[in-house]
């Protein structure tokens, strides 16, 4: 299974980089725009430059607004990601990677092709620290059964449930199960280990798979969507018959 998921994911790196266009004069503008304003620390420029939310690792809040932007703008944008960005080369260092926008190098760094700034995938040691401060208090308002992971993933509430999804380690994935009135604080009604991570095409959408006895635990999320597609779902099945199906919210950080 290891080898697989890493031919995969060589797979998805190598279609990338064969994908990569060389970016009209148009686009190379706009990310010059953003080169110079981060050379000049113009955060308030930036902020108008961001496409909100923009999305942090769970589970550091997303950057919801102007404001947010730039009270966090420091947290982000360190000397080694501003040392990258204002050293790059709109023609040299940056991509078309079609549908997806223009990428700086190896993506740490995504803009659309109006300049708008729609991802940062790096993490500054600030925002690192941070994570490590807010995984080490969520550990605290767990049941001692599950108060232990390598990283958090979700949390999702259905009608009925509220579910916790961690990464224990090298890709093993837990899902522990409470009845939505419960506090996660007390013993969880189901606990299963061993689950799956499965990406669906390249549009963002993903699930969690979890097995137990004749029964599989699947978490859809939901990315690329309709305006009617939940944000998340639950879906139960016995001995491969769907016995449950429910919409679910992804809670709040």
């Amino acid at each position: 299974m290891k080898k697989k998921n890493l031919f995969l994911i060589l797979l998805i790196l190598c279609s990338s980089l064969i994908s990569a266009q060389s970016l009209k004069p148009e686009y190379q503008k706009c990310i010059q725009s953003f080169i110079d304003n981060v050379k000049g620390d113009r955060k308030e420029a930036l902020a108008e430059m961001v496409f909100y939310p923009l999305k942090r690792e769970y589970p550091i809040p997303d950057i919801v607004d102007k404001t947010d932007f730039i009270n966090r703008y420091s947290e982000i944008f360190d000397s080694t990601l501003k040392k990258e960005i204002t050293a790059s080369n709109p023609e040299k260092n940056w991509s078309d990677m079609g549908w997806r926008g223009m990428m700086l190098n190896k993506g740490n760094v995504w803009l659309d092709f109006d300049g708008r700034v729609t991802s940062i995938n790096y993490q500054s040691k600030a925002e690192n620290d941070r994570k490590k401060k807010l995984n080490e208090a969520q550990k605290k308002e767990l049941h001692s059964s599950v108060a232990f992971f390598q990283k958090p993933i979700c949390i999702l509430e259905t009608s009925k449930f509220k579910i916790r999804i961690d990464n224990l380690g090298h890709e093993n994935y837990r899902y522990a199960s409470w009845s939505i009135n419960k506090k996660m604080i007390e013993e969880p009604d189901l606990v299963i280990n061993g689950g799956v991570l499965i990406i669906e095409g390249s549009g963002g959408n993903h699930q969690y798979e979890f097995k137990k006895d004749q029964f599989t635990y699947t978490c859809d999320i939901i990315v690329l969507a309709t305006k009617d597609s939940p944000p998340a779902r639950l879906i139960i099945t016995q001995n491969g018959k769907e016995i449950l199906k429910q919409d679910a919210t992804i809670v709040p950080r």
